[in-house]
């Protein structure tokens, strides 16, 4: 009784999630289905289906429980159990059976704690092959008894001890069924970008990459990534074939990469990397309705397409990865289809749109109004007429609007190039602000300044000159032209002490004045401690524009 209690806590830690339900009858045969997939996802499917359709409900519920006792899992079987009792209270396959949990119980209590005993003692020899051999063990019993996590961990741990490229792309790839199992698509990524980086023998690499490249498409397609993910399924190499029956098959490729390129690629990207793509077009003849359903799309023929995948979409709506994705994939190849029909058109009717997408004007209305408030369509609707109005664009108002911007980034890097040459003529030094702080810059020095910068000046023999205490900034005046920086070295004479400063420009125009260096004597009453007789000197900056702005 000890093992029913803990089978049915674990099944109540399963997260309960609502499911959609599928009225209508799929087009596939069960029992065909489900024989072309192996391993723990055929439980996955066939309990999805008992709990999402209405019509093979009660079969895929009893298939499920069947599935679940050739293997370990106890939980899985007593959640099938109760959805089964949920379902059809009366069927006698409806009630746990307690023997069975039981000795399965036991007999999983025993080979882990015989499994975790014999990996203490390949430890303690310290043989790495027998390590990771026994790390791999316990992963995969783990993973046969639905303990997902502690499998990922088991997994993880045998990276210390791989010594071959060809175990670390096993590693990965067991890493990858755990994670995928888990919906943790962050993992998968980044197991498969791992894995990518192995090097590995000429006659695995194909269906290894194959593998690792199916697993990102469906990564980036639980992501809501389409586009990427159409990219991936399309990469897929034909030796693929069934060889990844316990995650999906080639028509799943085919399903998942034909879906996502209709709602993510255009037109010319159909026919020229899916249809005339040699590879894909391997997958696609496995699934002739959904090569059918792009052809149409890339000849305009966009009511047969949408027909075509509605039709289909309640064999979709029972798949395991893409149930979640057929309303948005849907929903973006009827309002791609829509923008493509009105591109030739300055304005349609909305008889003529209802004709050409078989429905009636109101439901076409509401989804037009989505469309035009979500701005996939640029267009507005005359109520009165029953007309959908493009926008009309001035191009030459919008070459106008692109040159303008170009002139006044130009306009701005131009003035930042020639104030870094006039700082650098200046004799002064950018920093970083850990560099200023290394040197004992004073902040108040630097509030002027662009952020992660500050200015430090250097004395003619080299040396840093000591902190200032204050800072007095010029005004900027001037006319049309570009920044100028007027510097002035002065002999210091007297008690004056030599140092670095930045003196404001009174002048009322600058017309062209740039660089002006002249030699003066005077005790320049410079910033910072230095010593008497030393050397100051002195940058006035003069810049387009009126005063108050600094540098």
């Amino acid at each position: 009784m000890a093992g029913r209690n803990e089978a049915e806590q674990r099944a109540s830690r399963q997260p309960i999630t609502r499911r959609l339900i599928v009225r209508d009858p799929p087009k596939f045969d069960l029992e065909t289905y489900i024989g072309n997939y192996t391993g723990r996802t055929r439980f996955d499917r066939l309990y999805l289906i008992g709990c999402s359709s209405a019509y093979l409900s009660i079969e895929a519920l009893k298939a499920a429980i069947v599935e679940a006792k050739k293997g370990r899992d106890v939980g899985r079987y007593v959640r099938a159990v109760e959805t089964l009792h949920g379902a059809a209270p009366g069927d006698p396959d409806a009630t746990l059976d307690a023997k069975w949990i039981e000795t399965t119980s036991k007999k999983v209590a025993a080979d882990t704690e015989r499994m975790e005993a014999e990996l203490k003692g390949y430890k303690h020899n310290l043989i790495k092959e027998s390590i990771r051999m026994g790390n791999e063990g316990l992963g995969q019993h783990y993973h046969e008894i639905g303990d997902l996590q502690q499998s990922f961990k088991a997994y993880s741990r045998m990276r210390d001890y791989c010594t071959s490229s060809r175990h670390i792309s096993d590693m990965s790839l067991r890493l990858i069924l755990v994670s995928i199992e888990q919906r943790n698509w962050m993992a998968v990524q980044s197991n498969v970008l791992k894995a990518r980086g192995g090097q590995f023998k000429q006659e695995d690499d194909a269906e290894l990459l194959s593998k690792l490249t199916a697993s990102m498409g469906l990564a980036q397609m639980a992501s809501g990534n389409y586009r990427s993910a159409a990219e991936s399924f399309i990469r897929i190499e034909p030796s693929l074939g069934n060889t990844f029956k316990q995650v999906l098959t080639a028509n799943d490729v085919a399903v998942y990469g034909g879906l996502c390129a209709l709602a993510s690629v255009d037109r010319h990207e159909l026919q020229t990397k899916v249809l005339d793509n040699s590879k894909f077009r391997t997958f696609l003849e496995l699934e002739p309705h959904i090569r059918r359903a792009i052809t149409f799309f890339c000849a305009s023929k966009y009511s047969q397409c949408l027909e075509i995948l509605e039709a289909y979409k309640a064999d979709y709506l029972l798949d395991l990865h893409l149930q979640k994705h057929v309303q948005p994939i849907y929903s973006q190849v009827r309002s791609k289809s829509i923008i493509q029909f009105l591109s030739p058109f300055g304005s349609v009717s909305f008889d003529r749109m209802a004709k050409a997408f078989r429905t009636d004007e109101r439901s076409l209305e509401d989804e037009l109004v989505g469309m035009i408030k979500q701005g996939y369509l640029q267009a507005r609707i005359d109520a009165q007429n029953k007309l959908l109005v493009a926008k009309q664009t001035d191009p030459r108002q919008s070459v106008y609007e692109d040159t303008l911007e170009m002139v006044k980034r130009y306009e701005r890097a131009a003035r930042l190039k020639l104030m870094r040459m006039n700082i650098i003529l200046a004799g002064l030094e950018v920093k970083s602000l850990k560099a200023a702080a290394a040197t004992g810059l004073n902040s108040n020095t630097n509030n002027h300044l662009p952020p992660g910068s500050a200015i430090s000046s250097t004395t003619a023999a080299g040396g840093s000159l000591p902190p200032p205490d204050t800072a007095r900034m010029g005004s900027i005046t001037g006319s049309m032209g570009s920044s100028i920086f007027n510097t002035e070295r002065s002999e210091s004479g007297g008690g004056g002490g030599g140092g670095s400063e930045i003196v404001p420009s009174h002048a009322g125009s600058n017309a062209g004045a740039a660089n002006d260096t002249s030699a003066s004597a005077g005790a320049g009453a410079g910033v910072g401690d230095g010593a008497a007789g030393g050397e100051g000197q002195s940058v006035n900056v003069v810049e387009e524009g009126g005063g108050g702005a600094s540098l």
